[in-house]
């Protein structure tokens, strides 16, 4: 098979998705799933949808009108800011769009009345994470002045955490968007339909029973796509975190001692690090690279260990004689390493557990039984 390719199995997608989706239900949070990590990946998407997520979030636009093409046809949100080129893109595509910039609404709502549609408007909100997001001081005020407009809806206000900043949510700032959504509908008189408490990092203190206020929707993502908590690392229970695997392939394997511990340079990042003493240890050398993966999000298979890459080289140390020219490897990715696997271009997908997809890069195991569930 095609290396380096990335193994999917829509079954565990489905299941983690459906797990998540049942244990938040019980606290009346419904799950939005985040699609941006796999690039829009139609038969991923479907997947988070058939597990029970409420509707899709996006990044980028050219994943959304990549789902539309392929037909699905459920809530799609865009999370990220829409740039002020492309609203009459967003408006056509997208229900709805988290916002910061009443310059970029008002641009939304001329667009939807030229399109005689309603575009709904979330409102981020800045709670410490230092990305994007209103001031909360200005939430009420750009609120009352989205229900004025015409073409949009105030649909709900939301936050973000643990991504720039990694800053976590705390149970005083889950409380302190509470009072917020209830600021705003006191002042402008539509009820909230969506009080976003943010993505997969609230997700454990979601479902150890901490207090979630008036969060009735986290965005999720990672938790779904690897199983894990973004904020600590560590597995959630229950969840698989294999449902992606990075498979390359070995095209040098020699027993080449790298010498004493001594101090090399690295001009690309301009920094000098250690290299150690590797004397019997046995070299692969992968086709893969920083250009295809970070490689630094590698998990390593038991018994080899990282020893660097450059754009288009993986090398990996390891004791055991067996593997050749040829031979393959797999490894578990963590979220940065994900994203950028997803949208290398030589990268193949093989998905296993539903149905073909169109796209070209998408190639399919000829030997697994393909079924829509």
């Amino acid at each position: 098979m095609t290396c380096p390719r990335i193994d999917v199995d829509l079954r565990k997608i489905r299941e983690n998705t459906r797990t998540i989706v049942d244990r938040l239900n019980v606290r009346g949070i419904q799950v939005t799933a985040v699609t941006k990590a796999t690039c829009g990946h139609p038969a991923i998407a479907r997947a988070m949808v058939d597990g029970g997520a409420e509707g899709l979030a996006e990044a980028r636009l050219s994943h959304v009108r990549r789902l539309r093409e392929a037909g699905v046809a459920c809530p799609i949100t865009l999370i990220r800011t829409p740039m002020l080129s492309q609203v009459d893109d967003v408006v056509q595509v997208c229900e709805a769009s988290y916002n910061t910039e009443m310059t970029v609404i008002t641009a939304l709502a001329a667009a939807a009345l030229r399109q005689k549609t309603v575009h709904g408007i979330i409102l981020m909100v800045e709670m410490g994470d230092q990305r994007e997001g209103i001031l909360p001081r200005h939430v009420v005020g750009m609120a009352q002045r989205v229900v004025a407009m015409s073409g949009v809806q105030l649909k709900g206000i939301g936050a973000n955490f643990a991504c720039l900043s990694g800053i976590a949510p705390t149970a005083a700032k889950i409380q302190a968007l509470s009072d917020l959504a209830n600021e705003v509908e006191g002042q402008c008189g539509p009820f909230l339909q969506t009080v976003s408490g943010g993505n997969s990092a609230n997700l454990t203190m979601a479902l150890n029973g901490s207090p979630t206020g008036r969060i009735n929707d986290l965005r999720i993502g990672e938790a779904i796509l690897l199983g894990v908590d973004p904020v600590t690392g560590g597995q959630i229970g229950g969840l698989y975190r294999d449902a992606f695997t990075l498979v390359a392939e070995v095209i040098e394997t020699d027993a080449k001692s790298l010498g004493p511990l001594v101090g090399r340079t690295d001009p690309p990042l301009g920094k000098i690090h250690l290299v150690s003493d590797t004397t019997g240890t046995i070299r692969l050398i992968f086709a893969i690279g920083h250009r295809d993966t970070d490689a630094t999000g590698l998990t390593m298979p038991p018994d080899h260990t990282f020893v660097g890459a450059t754009s288009d080289h993986l090398i990996i140390g390891t004791k055991d004689p067996t593997l050749c020219v040829g031979s393959e490897m797999r490894f578990q990715m963590n979220y940065s390493a994900l994203m950028r696997a997803m949208a290398a271009p030589d990268t193949q997908l093989t998905i296993r557990n539903d149905r073909p997809v169109s796209d070209p890069r998408d190639a399919q195991d000829p030997s697994t039984h393909l079924a829509l569930v």
